[in-house]
């Protein structure tokens, strides 16, 4: 019982960190109906922020500057290359952000090489021990930074001027700019928002257990984005519930991996896809996304 709650809290901790990431595919969704698949990349920049500038600042005002980094990174992504094709098919864009991720990726594996980058993190390789479970400190940090970063957003995105403004351009663009909602500011705040969160959500998928940020830190999105189509690519709640689900999965079906070895190796890497899969079956739009209705 003690094995099986120590994996449910790693997996909790875990899908957390799935939820920022997967929050920032669905922030920038509901602002342009655009599919981010950028978003590797800002994770890996603000990674790579908080990696080379921890030593001379730092850890903590590293931490702030590479969110900031990886904000105005992707605000500079919005503003410089998705500004220019507003208007286009969404598909074109979405190919555009596979362009603009390869383009990052390519310089910032570029300069990480091979190396693995420690962040300098506060926690090291402490644990916690309450009576028979025990946990890692960064994980137990994961969590409660993951829940105080999702209610603020969540506050923000119902009480702020910016919330309802990105609301509104959800539920109609050109409703909402004939309403006097500035479209550009909406997604360039998506944009930046979305960086933010995957920087911090980069802290905590390098540091122990994990050994460091290296190049391939970024395929980390790759499970998320299960966790954002699952809880349905247009829900805010979606996102936290498909990140704590795909967590939780991905941890005990490593954790138990020896006793589903009939199902093959590396099953904890499938999981969050299998899980998505079955999903999509039932429910098309997601567990919380919203349902297309067509007037025949």
């Amino acid at each position: 019982m003690s094995t099986f709650a120590e994996f449910l809290i790693n997996g909790l901790s875990l899908g957390s960190i799935y939820a920022l990431i997967a929050l920032g595919f669905v922030v920038i969704f509901r602002a342009t109906e655009v599919v981010n698949f950028a978003h590797a990349s800002l994770l890996l920049a603000g990674g790579y922020f908080v990696a080379v500038l921890h030593e001379p600042l730092g850890f903590w005002p590293a931490l702030a500057a590479g969110t900031a980094g990886a904000a105005v990174v992707g605000a500079a992504v919005e503003f410089l290359v998705m500004r220019r094709h507003r208007g286009a098919d969404h598909s074109v864009l979405a190919i555009v952000t596979i362009g603009v991720d390869i383009l990052l990726a390519t310089e910032l594996t570029r300069r990480i090489g091979t190396d693995i980058l420690a962040l300098g993190d506060p926690w090291g390789d402490a644990v916690v021990t309450v009576g028979p479970v025990t946990i890692a400190e960064t994980r137990i940090a994961a969590l409660l930074a993951a829940a105080l970063l999702i209610t603020a957003f969540l506050l923000a995105f119902r009480h702020t001027s910016w919330g309802v403004a990105m609301r509104a351009a959800a539920e109609s663009q050109e409703t909402a700019a004939l309403m006097g909602v500035r479209l550009g500011r909406v997604s360039l705040g998506a944009w930046a928002v979305a960086g933010a969160l995957a920087a911090v959500a980069a802290l905590f998928l390098t540091v122990f257990p994990t050994p460091g940020l290296e190049r391939g830190t970024s395929l980390a999105a790759l499970k998320a984005f299960p966790a954002a189509i699952l809880g349905g690519l247009d829900s805010t709640t979606g996102a936290l519930a498909g990140g704590l689900i795909v967590g939780v999965v991905e941890s005990l079906a490593t954790g138990y991996q020896s006793d589903l070895a009939f199902l093959g190796r590396g099953i904890g890497d499938l999981a969050p896809y299998l899980v998505m899969v079955a999903v999509l079956l039932i429910r098309p739009a997601g567990l919380f996304g919203t349902k297309e209705l067509a007037r025949v």
